[in-house]
């Protein structure tokens, strides 16, 4: 919380793991949705994005054959990955110096904070540089505090592909009946799936719940939010200010050579457009009566209600409020899906099976040393043959993967039965490309997931 001005704003402010690092304040989700900066009356125009599983979003690229933006982080796109190959680093490295947020003057009073931080020496150690900041260079050490968030986020910490749906694709959980039947209509009549990918991939990769493009939903805009008030140095359109979405990011964009082209012409047809954020944890929440909010600006306030609007959108007697922009709007999707709402609870009761944390009725009620455990062994050299742990309660099929950060199985380190006990798998790493990687182990009980980076 040092790394504001005032201090007492930190990434978890907005991003907790409580509420599936969203927003962890009920009254600011069910009113305001943007959350006050360490500036307490300044606030950002949209709802905190969920910090979980977003090391997954490819590098912003255009899709010539669908027509389609993909990749890249915030509602936006703006943190595109086009100068630190992380869409998340670039992410991370936001924050910081946005006057509505944590408020930093400058990237160089951020590196002086930090070395004056318990962590100091460790940042040093990792990346073997001081952070004697006003010696060094500025933007290749504040580049580096972002690559460490991102590495943090890349962690198992925020990936822990162990919700409900997880083990059920495992075979290791049953869907009671009415989030069956919410999956069905999830996968057809509720086109949920165009662009929140259910199913797994090619290769057994679990799946992601989104395409990571953008979309205009049709959302209203949200006049709770108090951006609209914001003094004119902030926004100077007032009341009058409207959510250009990715369309107002690519405006801005220039030629850049291997990336961009000339992406800044397809500014247009994008705006209004927003990123498709996964549904993974999309129902995460400490208790049962806290309020979470939906949509870039949280103009919903449950799960019922936006799965309501996707359906009903379109249906004159239903009388939803105008779109913030609909030249751009979807309707090819959504709008009036014929549902009824018992449909619409059912594919609510299937979304509620995404929140991670979930285990099978016969691990819950083992010993702790009845479980299986799964660690990466470390080893301070991140350019290493990587060792992996575990320990079986009892012999059990095992199935030992690794997979790129796009959902890609690079490896297969184990697929048979194994014997009781503690066990070694190590992944040779001569053809290994640099970047971040998820090893996946399944038992015939549990699922487990360890994140590492490796750097040549």
């Amino acid at each position: 919380t040092n790394l504001s001005v005032p201090p007492g704003m930190a990434c978890a402010t907005c991003h907790d793991p409580a509420a599936g690092f969203a927003g962890p304040d009920s009254d600011i989700n069910a009113t305001q949705v943007a959350y006050p900066g360490a500036i307490s009356k300044r606030a950002g125009n949209r709802k905190p994005p969920t910090a979980a599983y977003g090391d997954f979003s490819p590098v912003m690229f255009y899709d010539a054959a669908e027509g389609l933006v993909v990749g890249g982080q915030f509602w936006d796109g703006r943190a595109t990955g086009w100068t630190l190959g992380s869409p998340l680093a670039e992410q991370a490295l936001g924050p910081f110096l946005n006057p509505l947020e944590q408020n930093m003057p400058n990237k160089l009073t951020v590196l002086n904070m930090i070395a004056r931080s318990d962590y100091a020496a460790d940042f040093e150690a990792v990346w073997g540089v001081s952070l004697l900041a006003a010696a060094g260079d500025v933007d290749a050490l504040y580049d580096m505090v972002g690559l460490s968030i991102a590495a943090f986020e890349a962690s198992g910490e925020f990936n822990l592909f162990t919700s409900k749906y997880d083990y059920y694709l495992q075979g290791m959980a049953e869907l009671t009946a009415l989030e069956a039947e919410g999956l069905a209509l999830f996968e057809d009549a509720a086109q949920c799936n165009l662009c929140h990918i259910s199913e797994l991939g090619p290769e057994g990769e679990l799946p992601l719940f989104t395409d990571f493009t953008y979309d205009n939903l049709g959302i209203p805009a949200n006049y709770d939010l108090p951006f609209y008030t914001q003094h004119k140095r902030f926004n100077p359109e007032g009341m009058a200010w409207w959510d250009r979405g990715l369309g107002g990011f690519l405006a801005t964009v220039p030629s850049v050579p291997g990336y961009t082209g000339d992406m800044a012409l397809l500014a247009e047809e994008n705006l209004g457009k927003f990123k498709v954020p996964t549904l993974r944890n999309v129902d995460h929440r400490p208790s049962p009566d806290f309020v979470k909010a939906y949509g870039h600006n949280g103009f919903f306030k449950s799960l019922e209600e936006i799965t309501d609007f996707y359906n009903t959108r379109d249906v004159a007697t239903r009388d939803w409020p105008a779109p913030e922009f609909g030249a751009t709007m979807n309707t090819d999707e959504l709008g009036d899906l014929g549902l009824s709402t018992d449909d619409v609870n059912a594919v609510v009761a299937f979304m509620k099976t995404l929140t991670d944390g979930y285990m099978p009725a016969a691990v819950a009620k083992a010993a702790p040393e009845s479980r299986v455990q799964f660690s990466r062994v470390f080893n301070r050299d991140p350019g290493q043959p990587q060792t992996f742990r575990f320990v079986l309660p009892a012999d059990s099929n095992v199935r030992l993967e690794v997979f790129n950060i796009r959902g890609q199985r690079v490896a297969e380190l184990e697929n048979g039965h194994v014997g009781a006990g503690e066990h070694q798998r190590t992944l040779g790493v001569d053809r290994l490309a640099a970047g971040v990687y998820l090893a996946r182990l399944v038992t015939d009980t549990e699922i487990k997931t360890a994140k590492f980076t490796f750097v040549k």
